[in-house]
C-alpha cells in the first residue's frame, strides 16, 4: 500500500487516523471500537488502491470528547475463573 498521507489539525486533541487492513470487516471493527470511546466521525465505506491488496479507512477523532459508557464493561474470563 502507498504511504499514509499526513493531515494537520489546528487544535490539540483532534486526531486523524488512517487505518489499513486486510478487509472491510477488520477496519470497520477497529473504527467501531474507537467510536465507542471517543467522539468520532465514522466512515461509511473503505477505499481500495487498484492493484494493491487490502483496504483503507480514514476517520477523525476528538480525544477531548470521551463518551459516557452506555453499558457495563464485559467481564474478562481467566482460565478456569470468571
Amino acid at each position: 500500500m502507498d504511504p499514509i498521507r499526513e493531515a494537520h489539525l489546528c487544535e490539540p486533541g483532534l486526531l486523524v487516523i488512517d487505518v489499513a487492513g486486510f478487509d472491510d470487516d477488520t477496519v470497520l471493527a477497529f473504527q467501531a471500537s474507537i467510536a465507542r470511546t471517543w467522539g468520532t466521525a465514522t466512515a461509511e465505506r473503505t477505499t481500495r488502491d487498484p492493484g494493491q491488496p487490502g483496504v483503507r479507512l480514514r476517520m477523525y477523532t476528538d480525544l477531548r470528547q470521551v463518551l459516557k459508557q452506555t453499558s457495563p464493561p464485559e467481564r474478562v474470563l481467566e482460565t478456569g475463573r470468571e
